[in-house]
């Protein structure tokens, strides 16, 4: 009974450990393999009325982006991974999918404050305010102080908390649905499919939020917009409803594959992971 009570703590900190490890690998790969997409989608975003994007520099600001999403990725999965787990020994099974949506948005509170200077940082650079990353750290914080990071931090939490739940929802629901029509575990092209599946229908759904979060991101010390209705109904009232849908197509494509990638080597890192563990022999703490 003693050794049950002392077993948990090590539990909760082996799944976070592990979590932190393969949310890292993955946010990384993906972050590196997909750049330039998503370069090409802030630029047409960030662009007002018919004015032309930039297709050069498509990998500006990428090394300071990795410095956030490295910490950013590896806290979101380490706190989502044990908090799913609670949860669903928490909530009965048919509840599941408010577990995962849940755990989701709790990882996702977590990252965004580290995200969230990331990304405005990365945007900044994107639109080639800024030529590195150390530079417009230290611009935006002398400009705008250090709030200046936080740019547009409401318009961010309500698309990733959105995003993030849902994705992650429609992922492990779909891996659910799926093992259980397979009765067995799933390969790593099938893990692959449906984070691809599960990126690419909430990229879509969120992108009216990820245009109005880009506008407040990179609009820097010119305040044309003061918060997100603000921003919301210049838009609508200057460019017309169509443009909440800009960039989706790069948003989608980029979001789809990213999710492949991310979910394949996180569910990929995670059995290495599992594997090395099961290798282990026991601690013996007693001489």
């Amino acid at each position: 009974m003693a050794g049950g009570a002392e077993e948990k703590p090590f539990n909760f900190l082996q799944i976070l450990c592990e979590g932190v490890i393969a949310g890292g690998t993955a946010g990384v790969v993906v972050e590196t393999a997909l750049y330039p997409i998503d370069t090409i989608k802030t630029r047409l975003q960030a662009a007002r009325g018919g004015s032309q994007i930039q297709w050069k520099g498509l990998y500006s600001g990428l090394a300071g982006n990795i410095a956030g999403v490295l910490p950013a990725s590896a806290v979101f999965v380490g706190i989502y991974e044990p908090t799913k787990r609670k949860l669903l020994e928490t909530f009965p099974e048919n509840l599941s999918a408010v577990a995962h949506f849940t755990a989701g948005a709790i990882g996702g509170i977590a990252a965004s404050l580290i995200r969230v200077p990331t990304e405005v940082v990365k945007q900044r650079m994107q639109t080639g305010q800024f030529r590195s990353a150390p530079d417009a750290v230290r611009l935006i914080v002398g400009k705008e102080g250090f709030k200046g990071l936080y740019a547009g931090y409401g318009s961010f939490l309500l698309r990733d908390l959105p995003f993030d739940a849902i994705q992650f929802c429609i992922y492990e629901q779909l891996r659910i649905g799926y093992k259980l029509m397979a009765k067995r575990e799933l390969n790593d092209p099938e893990n692959a499919l449906i984070g691809a599946f599960a990126g690419a229908i909430t990229g879509a759904i969120t992108t009216p939020l990820d245009v109005m979060k880009t506008r407040l991101m990179v609009q820097g010390s010119a305040n044309q917009y003061s918060g997100i209705v603000s921003c919301a109904q210049t838009i609508l009232r200057e460019e017309g409803p169509g443009a909440f849908l800009k960039g989706i197509e790069p948003r989608v494509l980029w979001i789809g594959i990213g999710g492949s990638i991310f979910f394949g080597v996180l569910e990929k890192t995670k059995s290495l992971l599992a594997e090395r563990r099961s290798r282990e022999p026991p601690t013996v703490k007693d001489d």
